[in-house]
């Protein structure tokens, strides 16, 4: 056997070896995200308070801020930077309480490409494809972080760093990272679940913003 068979034996071995690691680590980040996905689902809502930081730093821009959201089935309640937005399934609610404005929009999937709220414990679940990433300590708690890449390269998100707490297969964080290197991280705080809300959660009521004096912008 001559010095280039056997490089070339050495090349392809170390090839399948790659392969091999790399179909292993997606099939364990697959599994992982399978308890997460299962577990979300046995709830009949999740409340989570959390803290949510957009970092820019070719613009020098960087911006903190707390948020909670409710969530049963496709149905949210999203709280954050003074603005409450409500999702019933087929409109959109965002209530701007300084400008005393509601604007009404309805729900286009196709029109909606990013994560949406009702969607962000489970967006990974189609056009994604992922690896296993750095295992970390955080206050204790070990939380395994799984790298997603969009199948599609077109699509306007670089990669996410899904952050899984291995106790309680919980989300504990989200890093997005899109196209122009803005980040976009979401770190879970508090997560409840099965909690007790009222059935008018997810109803928008016109009637009574009409009466406080709001303006109701009807986009549709």
């Amino acid at each position: 056997m001559n010095i280039m068979t056997i490089k070339t034996s050495l090349l392809s071995v170390f090839s399948w070896m790659l392969i091999s690691c790399i179909t292993i680590q997606a099939q364990e980040a697959k599994t992982l995200l399978d308890k997460v996905s299962t577990k979300v689902k046995s709830y009949d809502n999740i409340h989570i308070e959390f803290n949510y930081t957009l970092n820019n730093t070719r613009e020098d821009v960087k911006q903190d801020t707390r948020g909670n959201i409710t969530l049963k089935e496709e149905n949210y309640v999203l709280n954050m930077l003074g603005v409450t937005r409500i999702f019933d399934g087929k409109n959109i609610y965002t209530i701007v309480p300084e400008d005393e404005e509601v604007t009404i929009s309805s729900y286009n999937k196709d029109e909606n490409k990013g994560i949406s709220p009702s969607k962000m414990l489970t967006f990974y679940e189609q056009g994604y494809n992922y690896n296993m990433g750095a295992l970390k300590k955080v206050n204790g708690r070990r939380i395994q972080y799984i790298k997603l890449s969009p199948k599609n390269s077109n699509a306007e998100i670089k990669d996410i760093l899904l952050g899984i707490d291995m106790q309680s297969n919980h989300v504990y964080q989200l890093i997005q990272t899109d196209a122009s290197g803005t980040s976009y991280t979401i770190t879970v705080n508090s997560f409840k679940t099965n909690q007790s809300i009222s059935q008018y959660l997810f109803v928008f009521d016109e009637k009574k913003y009409k009466n406080d004096g709001y303006y109701i912008n009807k986009l549709d």
